[in-house]
């Protein structure tokens, strides 16, 4: 019974070939345009994603357990082992690419006059080339362990204290003892990130003159980057197995990203208001489709009615009518977004340089499964509820009045 009022339904949209048409139209437009939004926005989303994994954060981050909550306080007090057998059979593992330490720090940085303060990292020169592939570098160039009292500081903290690529400045920092050292380096390279916070405070440097300056071996985290980050919660859970007991604590890249988490919940609020437009586009044309279909085809139904069709079956068909012609323009639509991303990502979006940043980009659309599913049932969701009331109205019509309409 339902494969035969189907195929009704699908003839009467063909039947009715112009309004139906107009109707299709007004899907597929909806479903182009939410996947192209849709689709830019993801793009955007996951280049954000591997950009913060490659700069600062890496997929997952080792350190004692309670380091990240309460590590500021008691900094040296959560340090790892210099050469720890835990990293060395880390290192092992086969979705692991690469493994760093770091080690965090606070202090003062001084160029003649000035004096300010900064938060500083030490890190393993060679090892950040990989692990922070993404971090941009506008001038001069990245750290190296040929040069261990070349250090990197960001955009900001350079203009705040006055000074240029090849300039020497003095750090100091309180030893583990309570103490205070200090040691003389040469800026490297200026750095920008997406967080201009972080830039106007922030200073690298290699891992071995961090332990000099602090006179401490260790470090506070191991950074690991793996070959895919979809591997990350499986990585996370493998470690977890194998180092059971609260000694180390791993923490994924998410966990850290703040800023991407907050950019991900706009987005998403975005997608979902773009939804509702083209959710009440979509409904109100169909609505409208069918209750033109309704008044055009009031004699048929009362004469359907008059050789004992029940009133649930002529709902029932205006409901699949309005079903098919969200499926045919969702699958319409689903064929000529898809089409149109590929183009566009071809050509490419020119996109200005965002926020604390010196250089643009080119933008693509990023069209996955789960956008086109979601696409689908938004076009196939929004034409059934659309259909409901036309097609109450259909099956609550009277008999003798429907017969006399067309008269």
């Amino acid at each position: 019974m339902l494969l035969q009022d189907l195929q009704l339904a699908i003839r009467n949209v063909v039947r009715q070939r112009r309004r139906s048409g107009m109707a299709i139209i007004a899907v597929t437009f909806g479903i182009v345009t939410l996947l192209l939004a849709g689709g830019f926005i993801e793009w955007t989303l996951r280049g954000m994603r591997e950009w913060t994994i490659g700069s600062r954060l890496g997929h997952i981050q080792i350190s004692r357990s309670g380091y990240f909550e309460i590590g500021q306080s008691e900094p040296f007090a959560y340090l790892l082992a210099q050469n720890a057998e835990e990293r060395a059979t880390i290192e092992t593992m086969p979705e692991v690419k690469i493994t760093g330490a770091r080690i965090s720090f606070g202090g003062l940085i001084s160029h003649g006059e000035s004096t300010i303060s900064f938060i500083g990292e030490g890190v393993e020169p060679e090892k950040e080339d990989v692990l922070s592939s993404t971090l941009f570098v506008p001038k001069g160039r990245g750290l190296t362990s040929t040069q261990p009292k070349g250090i990197i500081m960001g955009l900001g903290l350079a203009a705040n204290l006055g000074v240029d690529v090849g300039d020497q400045v003095i750090l100091m920092a309180n030893t583990r003892t309570g103490s205070v050292n200090a040691v003389e380096c040469h800026i490297l390279g200026l750095f920008s990130t997406v967080s201009k916070a972080y830039d106007d405070a922030a200073v690298r440097v290699p891992i071995s003159t961090a332990r000099d300056l602090l006179r401490v071996s260790g470090s506070h985290v191991w950074v690991l980057l793996l070959d895919k980050t979809e591997d990350t919660q499986k990585v996370l859970t493998s470690l977890q197995s194998r180092f059971p007991g609260n000694s180390l604590e791993f923490v994924p890249w998410n966990r850290l990203a703040d800023f991407y988490n907050k950019t991900v919940v706009l987005f998403r609020k975005q997608v979902g208001v773009i939804e509702i437009i083209i959710g009440l586009i979509i409904v109100l044309s169909i609505s409208n489709t069918l209750m033109m279909n309704v008044v055009e085809r009031t004699g048929e139904i009362g004469t359907a009615m008059a050789v004992g069709i029940k009133s649930a079956e002529i709902m029932r068909l205006f409901v699949l009518e309005g079903l098919v012609l969200g499926i045919f323009g969702g699958m319409l639509g689903l064929v000529l977004g898809s089409a149109a991303a590929y183009v566009i990502s071809i050509i490419g979006i020119p996109m200005p340089p965002p926020p604390g940043m010196a250089r643009g980009y080119t933008g693509e659309i990023l069209v996955n499964a789960s956008l086109l599913l979601n696409a689908f049932l938004l076009a196939a969701g929004t034409t059934l509820l659309a259909s409901l009331y036309p097609a109450w109205k259909a099956s609550r019509m009277i008999i003798v009045d429907a017969l006399r309409f067309n008269r």
